[in-house]
């Protein structure tokens, strides 16, 4: 069994007992063909990028669960013939990567700069670095790039073609 994500868009205007009954149809697929559900996100509704089916904004709903390819193909088969369903897009978990919505990170970077304000022992990520890091940061290390070191690529003028060779200028 693969672990799969998918990540639904819904249609804002339905229901949320509507949207509900399409996560709840997505889980029974899974688990009627022997998967396993491990988790539902529900993101909430965002603007889109641009519209879609006239609609400026969408529901975010991300599921994940272990299952067959058989049965994936299953659900995203049901999922494009459902009306709600704006979008889906379904991948391959990578274990051990999120599966928490975007407006965690936002929410816990707002939080992180009113704790340093606050005087927190935490320590505040949005603040400028300090003296130390940024002397770190100014130093270049072994790996960078000199702007007036040859590249590796070019060639010596030891293997330069012979007419190609600078022409010495003879002493008289």
């Amino acid at each position: 069994m693969t672990t799969y994500e998918i990540l639904l868009l819904l249609d804002p205007e339905q229901a949320e007992a509507r949207q509900d009954d399409i996560v709840a149809r997505t889980r029974s697929l899974v688990e009627r063909s022997g998967g396993t559900w491990q988790s539902h996100d529900a993101w909430g509704r965002r603007r889109l990028a641009y519209p879609i089916a006239h609609k400026e904004e969408g529901v975010y709903h991300l599921v994940v669960f272990d299952a067959e390819a058989e049965t994936l193909t299953e659900v995203s088969r049901v999922l494009k013939i459902e009306d709600a369903v704006l979008r889906h897009l379904a991948t391959r978990h990578i274990a051990g990567s999120r599966t928490s919505a975007p407006r965690d990170d936002a929410a816990a970077l707002t939080a992180g700069s009113a704790a340093g304000e606050a005087g927190d022992a935490r320590p505040n990520t949005l603040a400028a670095p300090s003296s130390e890091t940024a002397a770190a940061e100014t130093t270049p290390s072994a790996t960078a790039v000199s702007e007036t070191a040859e590249p590796e690529y070019a060639a010596p003028e030891e293997e330069a073609a012979p007419d190609e060779q600078p022409v010495e200028e003879e002493e008289e």
